[in-house]
């Protein structure tokens, strides 16, 4: 979306398409460096194609060429643009059905904006532009099966509900809301017009039961790499360590108007990263 591989990453990207991937992804050994850089160049891909200002159609066509082209990839044929992933999708083990997801997730803001989805369709966008990356990355870093799978699940869920947390005014600029029906309706407010909503004095309390998903959701997976080797989880555990500071920055400003922009600032950037770059 405006998240961003993810300073502002890539909305449908939880994955955090940003200069924190960037510095998380370079202390990787060299296979899996690159592997990790094709993941994100797929992702930066298909993510300005939903976001673009084109025609919805065309955009809808393209992201279906997208789907045509990882098609052939995994049938050998890959095209031009494909070829180099030939090499990481058989090192690696990663899955077709894992790029097919984030292209659907991509998708779900074409043919109309997303605003205020309900509960389970906030969870499916969630899984697809975040959880999806994170699948083909632990398969990069190493991780056992299920360790990968339950960390992919409950990091890429914590960075795209930060995203969504630090964002709702960025989004609401462009015509989108993330923020789902059931908690807005809890909170009494009735409108999905982003900019209505995001003026309403009751939207903190739209907003805190997210943040505690999102706190749920960081334990789990600090739960998850506390019990891998170090060295297999450094590059999600900084990914980890900087959208948990940035949700925490959230915390402290509050969800009142007037909200001022959220972000980490380089100092503690570098200290994160000089903490979990070594092993």
């Amino acid at each position: 979306m405006n998240q961003q591989a993810t300073s502002t990453p890539a909305k449908h990207q939880g994955v955090a398409l940003s200069s924190s991937f960037y510095a998380a992804m370079r202390i990787l050994p060299r296979e899996q460096r690159e592997a990790m850089f094709q993941v994100y160049s797929f992702c930066r891909y298909v993510d300005d194609i939903a976001d673009s200002d084109g025609p919805r159609p065309q955009r809808l066509a393209d992201l279906q060429q997208w789907r045509d082209d990882i098609d052939a990839l995994y049938n050998g044929t890959p095209p031009a643009r494909l070829r180099d992933y030939t090499a990481s999708v058989q090192r690696f083990g990663l899955k077709r059905k894992d790029f097919l997801d984030i292209i659907d997730g991509m998708e779900m803001d074409v043919p109309a904006d997303i605003r205020a989805p309900d509960e389970a369709t906030l969870d499916l966008y969630c899984d697809r532009v975040a959880s999806a990356v994170g699948r083909l990355s632990v398969r990069i870093f190493g991780l056992p099966e299920n360790d990968g799978l339950s960390l992919a699940y409950h990091l890429g869920r914590a960075l795209q509900l930060t995203n969504i947390l630090r964002d709702i005014d960025e989004d609401a600029g462009i015509g989108r809301l993330y923020l789902p029906r059931e908690g807005l309706l809890a909170a009494g407010i009735t409108s999905t017009d982003p900019q209505l909503v995001i003026a309403e004095a009751a939207l903190p309390r739209v907003c805190a039961p997210l943040v505690a998903r999102a706190q749920s959701h960081f334990k789990r997976a600090d739960e998850v790499m506390n019990r891998n080797p170090r060295r297999l989880v450094r590059a999600p555990r900084i990914m980890s360590k900087y959208y948990h500071a940035i949700l925490r920055l959230l915390i402290a400003r509050g969800f009142d108007l007037p909200r001022a922009p959220v972000k980490l600032g380089k100092a503690s950037r570098i200290a994160i990263l000089l903490q979990y770059a070594i092993i």
